[in-house]
């Protein structure tokens, strides 16, 4: 039986009653598939941050409220104030970026003294411009709301000091709700006749944004974290090695840390436990240098190492703020608003400076051995932010509601 197939397109070909070969064509028409093309998502907006003052004369405008530390330097607080100059009419509008660090709560404030002192202040007249100072370029940010608001806009600037910590505040107690104690910085903008601090400002002329001073990890690798120890005994000929080892130097917040031991016991002792912990060191640069040690992550584990015998384990540590959450004093991250933050990131400063005020952070690991005298090391590391990419696009205005 034969059985002659024929296309869809060749069936005009064919006649009643008559069965054909149908004539091979010699350029065949091309299948063409027509795909509907969807527009490209739009990009991310970035948020320029407003908060103007009770009586609407003047209002703050920054386009970032977090300033990176970039250890060489840091990047310039820039905004714009628009200004309602018929209502400010002949007063003064000033700017100033103020760094201040809380060492005590505000509800024993008594007599006119505070639990606070000024680290930094910078004040620059806004309004009217000062006569005979050269008007300094404008960043992209300054340029549109300049072309938004036209001659109601007036910029500003202010360049971080290289002494200046970065933002950290001390977690409070599981029952204090009062402020919480660090170093902060803000942006304040004010009518005033003079800039001087003592100066009477009326609040309903006034507003003060908080804003951030942060670090990143760096892109380059800093030191590889080893540590050896060799422990001698009484009656003993041969010692107890002990090496500790991370897998890297930069940790990110939420990782895991993890620690390699190795431990040679040629000794006629017996390791009877190994504790792994790790431990943040909080520096307070005010009055005098104290410093204070919170433990962030731990783990002990039951380990018998015989004499003649070795070790070889990985030991993950967890520092993160959720299994610390009642440890009063513990450094973290400076926050805005009532957010929750991270465990404060370790302080890098630039070469060269001698001269730091505020608050400095670092990590370290120690490794112990439970044994007729302890063995222990200690490998400092860095936990820090991930380095993050700034996406350029249109700016959307948020209003600040703090």
């Amino acid at each position: 039986m034969f059985y002659n197939f024929c296309s869809s397109a060749s069936l005009h070909n064919i006649t009643p009653g008559r069965m054909s070969n149908p004539e091979p064509q010699k350029n065949p028409a091309p299948s063409v598939v027509v795909a509907k093309m969807m527009p490209p998502p739009p990009g991310p907006k970035n948020i320029v941050f407003k908060k103007t003052t009770r009586d609407n004369a003047i209002a703050v405008y920054l386009g970032k409220r977090d300033f990176v530390d970039h250890v060489s330097h840091t990047d310039p607080v820039d905004g714009v104030l628009v200004l309602d100059t018929g209502y400010i009419k002949d007063r003064k509008v000033f700017c100033r970026l103020l760094s201040s660090f809380r060492y005590g709560r505000e509800d024993i404030d008594v007599c006119g003294l505070t639990f606070r002192r000024d680290l930094y202040m910078a004040t620059i007249q806004v309004y009217p411009p000062p006569s005979g100072q050269k008007p300094k370029p404008l960043t992209k940010l300054q340029e549109r709301l300049a072309i938004k608001f036209g001659d109601n806009a007036y910029p500003f600037c202010f360049q971080f000091p290289d002494y200046l910590p970065c933002s950290i505040t001390l977690q409070l107690g599981p029952k204090e709700v009062d402020k919480c104690c660090g170093v902060d910085f803000q942006i304040s903008a004010f009518c005033a006749k003079s800039s001087r601090f003592d100066a009477k400002i009326p609040k309903r002329s006034s507003v003060s944004m908080v804003i951030r001073k942060v670090q990143f990890a760096p892109d380059k690798p800093i030191f590889q974290p080893v540590a050896k120890t060799c422990r001698l005994f009484l009656m003993s000929d041969k010692c107890l090695q002990l090496e500790a080892s991370l897998n890297k130097e930069i940790y990110y917040h939420g990782e895991p840390v993890e620690v390699s031991v190795e431990v040679i016991n040629h000794s006629n002792k017996t390791v009877k436990k190994v504790k792994v912990t790790a431990d943040q060191i909080s520096t307070m640069f005010l009055y005098s240098h104290d410093t204070y040690s919170h433990r962030v992550a731990e783990q002990e584990v039951i380990e018998q190492i015989n004499p003649g015998s070795t070790l070889k384990k990985v030991y993950s540590l967890y520092p993160i703020v959720a299994n610390n959450r009642e440890k009063h004093g513990l450094a973290l991250d400076g926050k805005i608003r009532d957010k929750d933050t991270n465990l404060a990131s370790t302080t890098i400063i630039k070469e060269g400076i001698h001269r730091v005020w505020g608050i400095l952070v670092s990590y370290k690991v120690q490794v112990q051995l439970f044994v007729s005298g302890d063995a222990a090391v200690e490998l400092p590391f860095l936990l820090m932010n991930p380095p993050i990419e700034v996406a350029a696009g249109e700016h959307q205005i948020y209003p600040e509601l703090t």
